[in-house]
């Protein structure tokens, strides 16, 4: 395509070649490992990268996707029209401690901020250590587990536009609530992240990270690929239990089963299409329906083209 040309040209002016990939296999860029390619992929390591970004994709007329880790998202085999901007550890992971505040860079991951938490004496950051995602996905998404989640820690977020402008947020101004942020509405890039977290002793949040560790191995699917729980929880109940119950653990649709060991997560066996994912998820829907009366929905996103 001729943008593509023109639109790397720009880049170059303020972005390393290694910070840019066009048609890039999106396999390679989530943890479903499954998807088609991105037109365009971009790595920035600042606010001001997103900011030039952004400037150019409203130039261009482009659609945009923002992604962190890709750990909660499906990929459409027909891949991605456009530009995704993905924030990951190596371009824009940086982290710092000022007290009991911890300000962390989008791209850093949640499961290493809660490290840096631990090692500097911080608690609140437990239940995040092993959430495989990026902090700013984390923000975006309102991540939690055991009992914890992201809207009890942070303080500010710092952002993008997409009119290429820095935009700041307190923490009360987020709307987190359930798997949700105002970043899902407004179309914001998270560029950096404030925590606060209270003192406590390093050896006792760091035993309280191995046992939610030690948990989450023994009962989630992690030796195979994954985006994570694919149902959100429903109104009283767990989407997990209402899928165990229909019978379904082991389920597949072509490359995608329904885990043998915890039934709220579809797995990738190998060679799955999200095809397969789309299709074995609607099959869940209508059998835990069909059995219980619940209507699931996904807590994965699914992004691309149709």
């Amino acid at each position: 395509m001729l943008w593509e040309e023109t639109f790397g040209f720009q880049l170059e002016k303020f972005l390393r070649k290694e910070q840019f990939i066009f048609h890039a296999p999106m396999r390679e860029h989530t943890t479903f490992k499954i998807g088609g390619e991105a037109d365009l992929l971009i790595f920035p390591s600042s606010a001001e990268e997103v900011s030039r970004v952004f400037k150019l994709v409203e130039l261009f007329s482009l659609p945009c996707v923002i992604l962190g880790n890709g750990s909660n998202v499906l990929v459409r085999d027909k891949g991605i029209r456009g530009v995704v901007v993905k924030f990951t550890e190596k371009f824009f992971g940086g982290m710092r401690c000022e007290g009991q505040r911890l300000i962390a860079c989008a791209g850093a991951k949640l499961k290493d901020v809660a490290t840096f938490a631990a090692e500097n004496g911080l608690s609140g950051l437990e239940f995040a250590c092993g959430i495989p995602g990026s902090i700013g996905g984390a923000i975006f998404m309102n991540a939690g587990a055991y009992d914890g989640e992201m809207k009890n820690t942070v303080a500010s977020v710092k952002a993008v536009n997409r009119d290429g402008e820095l935009v700041e947020f307190s923490g009360s101004a987020l709307d987190l609530h359930y798997r949700h942020s105002i970043f899902q509405e407004n179309g914001y890039a998270i560029c950096e992240v404030e925590l606060i977290l209270q003192r406590g002793n390093v050896e006792d949040i760091k035993n309280k990270m191995v046992d939610f560790t030690e948990r989450r191995e023994s009962k989630q699917p992690l030796d195979l690929p994954s985006a994570g729980s694919t149902f959100k929880r429903p109104k009283g109940h767990f989407a997990g239990t209402l899928i165990d119950k229909a019978g379904l653990k082991g389920l597949r649709i072509g490359g995608a089963m329904v885990s043998e060991k915890h039934a709220g997560f579809v797995v990738n066996t190998g060679n799955a299409t999200a095809q397969d994912v789309l299709a074995l998820i609607e099959e869940v829907k209508r059998r835990v329906c069909e059995a219980h009366g619940v209507t699931l929905s996904p807590e994965v996103r699914i992004i691309g083209e149709e």
